[in-house]
């Protein structure tokens, strides 16, 4: 309750509440369904309404449609209730300015900078109201429909929705578009969001989409911001495989803004290739789909993404939504007459080691010993290979990857990586 009152009060003295005809400033909120979401949405409408903001509950719907209908209806703020793909559990909140973009660092710190102060509340007519708005859902699913060039009559789809956000809208939004649509991983109870479904594990969508015969799978993550595939024959399609399949097609259509697609350091170097060999920029960033969009939008491109599924399509979209993304992609598939199988295999992707080395001092990742480690493996990988060094944000702990030609080498060369750093980095 406090932090929403620190939000409203810090986008208040920004400027941020424009005139909108309302006599006071107008919050949409929506929440993924997590039990714990029931009470800390009842807390955020009444922080916001307390401040004298207008409220309009959403009901369950997944980030990308609260950020959505913070622009298409005209509010000043927008509240998602989501821990994301994180067990039930946990929860989260996430704040959209107007237009339905996330907000900067710079006004999140002041928020929290200013959570818990004294302010004189308002009182009678000036304190906010707060009423339903349920029936919002089939705007945002008219919305994504709006989007996409043709149907897809003739396409049998297993859709998991992690027991999350999407339970209701993907099915629905899919089956408008014309799909054949089996729908897993859709019977949220609150407890059980991505528990064994969505996106971070996908073993029942392969096993479900091998058993029915169906042309590929979609799973959503908890707050559907995000999407992965599976094809007919139960592999995986990534994020940077679906950046790849969708940066060709419309690079084909000449809607690929500056012919250059954007993504991060994380993407694996086969997406990278596979883009210089059909003539595709790519624009690397750090971490966080925030930084793909900050690039995006900074310099007019309109297609970006990570490797984890966060597709950002900006001619339609302010942020990752892992409905858009997918109804695009079985686009591609419907219109081309080919299989995601088929259109996937444009990209092969380098053998790629993670290790997470924990217990170091963090700050100490461009130690002098690392650093000639790290050249001495850039050499011997050559042009086939890839070195990353990455502290973590907040532990301490040194992520190393290491891409090469082969998983033997891949393995090998970042085990050593790994053990400098535990030497070096104490």
């Amino acid at each position: 309750m406090d932090l929403s009152v620190a939000a409203a009060h810090v986008l208040g003295d920004a400027g941020a509440f424009a005139a909108t005809g309302h006599k006071r400033p107008v919050a949409v909120v929506g929440r993924d369904p997590r039990a714990s979401g029931e009470f800390l949405e009842a807390a955020v409408v009444a922080g916001l309404a307390s401040s004298g903001v207008d409220v309009l509950r959403l009901g369950v719907l997944p980030t990308p449609a609260v950020a959505h209908l913070t622009a298409a209806l005209g509010a000043d703020l927008g509240v998602m209730l989501s821990a994301s793909h994180n067990p039930a559990p946990d929860n989260g909140i996430k704040f959209v300015a107007r237009g339905g973009f996330k907000l900067s660092d710079t006004v999140e710190d002041e928020i929290e900078r200013r959570l818990g102060e004294r302010w004189d509340r308002p009182v009678g007519s000036g304190v906010g109201r707060v009423r339903e708005a349920y029936g919002e859902a089939d705007r945002y699913i008219s919305h994504l429909l709006d989007t996409v060039e043709g149907r897809l009559d003739g396409l049998n789809i297993v859709v998991d929705c992690a027991n999350g956000a999407a339970s209701v809208v993907a099915p629905e939004a899919l089956l408008r578009a014309g799909a054949q649509v089996e729908a897993i991983g859709a019977r949220p109870d609150g407890l059980n969001i991505n528990a064994g479904c969505g996106s971070t594990h996908l073993d029942k969508l392969q096993q479900v989409v091998i058993s029915r015969g169906a042309d590929l799978g979609i799973a959503y993550d908890g707050d559907a911001d995000r999407c992965l595939a599976v094809d007919h024959k139960g592999e995986v399609i990534d994020g940077d495989q679906i950046m790849a399949i969708l940066a060709l097609a419309m690079h084909a259509e000449g809607r690929l803004a500056k012919n250059t697609v954007v993504a991060t350091v994380m993407s694996n170097l086969g997406f990278k290739l596979a883009m210089r060999e059909a003539g595709i920029n790519v624009i690397q960033t750090a971490v966080g789909d925030r930084y793909v969009l900050e690039a995006m939008k900074a310099d007019g491109y309109n297609l970006g993404g990570e490797q984890s599924g966060h597709v950002i399509l900006l001619d339609h979209a302010t942020t990752g939504d892992g409905l858009l993304t997918s109804l695009h992609l079985l686009s591609v598939v419907a219109r081309s007459g080919r299989s995601l199988h088929d259109l996937a295999s444009v990209m092969t992707a380098l053998p790629q080691i993670l290790i997470n080395v924990k217990d170091v001092d963090r700050g100490k990742a461009a130690a002098p010993q690392l650093s000639e480690a790290v050249a001495a493996a850039e050499a011997e990988l050559g042009e086939t290979g890839r070195v990353l060094i990455r502290p973590s944000g907040t532990e301490p702990m040194i992520r190393v990857m290491v891409e090469a030609s082969s998983e033997e080498q891949a393995s090998r060369v970042a085990g050593q990586l790994a053990d400098v750093v535990r030497t070096a980095c104490v």
